[in-house]
């Protein structure tokens, strides 16, 4: 069964609605050959899309760098921006370190996670992320996360934040051996929540690797989010299904079930 991307917003809302509040589903676009399908699963990032960006991330990866002798801009980084840390970390010492190999990025990724735990011991959520979260919940639909922190670091994060109930999975970089842009964590969340269709999946992200890596798994919708790494312009350079200020946004966004031109 597919899904055309023209009418993926009246499906999702036609799905989403005639579950949470009795309506009847839209009707699917004249294009589709089938019934629209239901939204079943939104996938969310973390940092930057439901906790606060405040340069937690780039202050300890380009300290960490420095501290080891090797030089890093912020332009480079930023380029990195959703990827694997550890993928980040491999790919800079490859290029630029003459000696040290295996066990120089294990001490530099030591270093960045040490720091970063550090700053995020007072983690802050996005401003109406977790209402969104609750009202996603209401409307029946599963959520889960993913994210180019590791797994020590992303339990630590839901654990001070108390979310971790919210989420049927919480896939980090860890769990795959290629992360964004690649869309391997996306297809480990569906796994887990067993959703077996990409048609009837969001995924939601605040860099141009998280809308990569959702077109590049073929996700129902690619959101993103400007609340955090990434700007509004740079966010639209991509493929995108719709860009919001925030995750605050979304349950809104789903509900009016907005066409493509509407969004981009």
């Amino acid at each position: 069964m597919s899904l055309s991307r023209r009418g993926i917003f009246p499906a999702l809302a036609g799905g989403v609605l005639a579950s949470s509040a009795g309506a009847q589903p839209m009707p699917p676009g004249a294009d589709d050959d089938d019934p629209p399908m239901p939204l079943k699963l939104v996938i969310l990032d973390i940092g930057g899309t439901i906790i606060g960006d405040h340069g937690e991330v780039p202050d300890a990866m380009l300290g960490a760098f420095t501290r080891h002798g090797l030089t890093v801009t912020p332009a480079e980084f930023s380029e990195w921006r959703g990827a694997s840390k550890r993928g980040m970390v491999q790919h800079f010492v490859a290029q630029r370190a003459a000696k040290g190999g295996q066990a120089l990025i294990d001490a530099i990724y030591a270093d960045f996670t040490t720091t970063v735990s550090k700053a995020y011991e007072n983690v802050q959520p996005i401003a109406g992320a977790e209402n969104a979260i609750k009202e996603l919940q209401a409307m029946k639909l599963l959520l889960a996360t993913t994210t180019g922190f590791d797994r020590p670091l992303t339990t630590a994060v839901l654990s001070r934040l108390g979310w971790q109930h919210y989420f049927v999975a919480s896939i980090t970089s860890d769990d795959v051996i290629d992360g964004r842009p690649a869309p391997y964590m996306l297809f480990r969340a569906m796994e887990a929540a067993h959703v077996n269709e990409t048609a009837q999946v969001i995924a939601v992200g605040d860099t141009p690797l998280d809308l990569q890596a959702a077109n590049n798994g073929g996700m129902g919708a690619s959101i993103g989010v400007f609340s955090g790494a990434a700007t509004e312009d740079r966010l639209r350079k991509e493929r995108n299904s719709g860009v919001l200020p925030s995750v605050a946004a979304l349950p809104d966004l789903i509900k009016r079930g907005l066409p493509l031109s509407h969004c981009r």
